[in-house]
């Protein structure tokens, strides 16, 4: 037994000094699916261990002043946030270990902002977004709301992609990109999240719009999912879905080092997603 404790300290003392003497930075993403519901189940004590430098939330479910003045959250100064209009609705924010230069939240279109689905902090020539994308689930008419989304942000990417920054888009983008990114997914072929045209989609931003999937550039493994369905034993069994992702520009994304999900514990219907760059 002492053995074995000594063994551990001197690991965890070794990966301190490895991450202290390198230029590591640490990118969490998280739909937390109403952050007050995920700080009662432990998030945010979770999170202080991670010791990350930006933690991306989406889905917030919360205006920021029922949020201010909460000891239980996130204990930095540099939090920032984007709410839906509507109260207990979408909202992403973000939780960073420094001051950035600049934080911009929406795009510029009116629908879509008022949504409260984007929000960028800029490190010198980094930027790190919170994004999270409509699903279409819930109606058809969402489902078309969400292609329009789609529609207008590809080519909003395309420019990102070659405007001389770097980017790391964090978030919830509501799709599967292929196969092996959900269990069942012969059976969704007719659902949204891995509709042909959403796919399609993707394989634009990861191929002629130059974005890249960092972490399958890390990580080829089937069964890495990030959200399970709160029905049926979805969780238990891995019946998953792979939908939140790191998409970053190639010259950051060629940077990362290392990536895991989450799931010792669960804090929301989503996992997080832990990539660390060499920034």
């Amino acid at each position: 037994m002492q053995c074995w404790k000594s063994w551990l300290i001197w690991t965890l003392l070794r990966c301190a000094a490895d991450r202290l003497g390198s230029n590591i930075v640490r990118i969490i993403s998280l739909n937390a699916n109403g952050i007050r519901a995920a700080e009662k189940k432990g998030v945010f004590n979770w999170l202080r261990r991670q010791k990350a430098d930006v933690v991306c939330i989406q889905e917030t479910k919360a205006q920021q002043h029922q949020l201010e003045g909460n000891k239980a959250f996130f204990p930095t100064k540099f939090s920032y946030y984007h709410d839906a209009e509507k109260k207990g609705y979408s909202g992403v924010a973000l939780y960073c270990a420094r001051e950035p230069d600049q934080v911009t939240s929406g795009l510029g279109v009116e629908s879509f902002d008022a949504e409260g689905r984007w929000i960028q902090a800029d490190f010198g020539n980094l930027s790190v977004v919170s994004l999270y994308l409509p699903s279409g689930s819930s109606s058809e008419e969402r489902q078309q709301v969400k292609f329009s989304v789609m529609d207008w942000l590809l080519p909003r990417l395309r420019e990102m992609a070659g405007d001389g920054r770097e980017y790391i888009i964090c978030g919830d983008w509501n799709i599967a990109h292929k196969e092996q990114d959900l269990k069942n997914w012969r059976g969704n072929r007719k659902n949204s999240g891995f509709l042909p045209e959403e796919r399609a989609w993707m394989d634009e931003l990861f191929g002629d719009a130059g974005w890249v999937d960092t972490f399958r550039r890390l990580d080829q493994r089937d069964e890495q999912y990030t959200w399970w369905s709160n029905r049926g034993q979805a969780w238990a069994k891995n019946v998953g879905w792979r939908i939140d992702y790191q998409v970053a520009t190639p010259k950051v994304a060629a940077t990362a080092q290392s990536t895991s999900i989450y799931k010792r514990k669960r804090f929301s219907d989503h996992a997080p997603l832990i990539i660390d760059y060499d920034w």
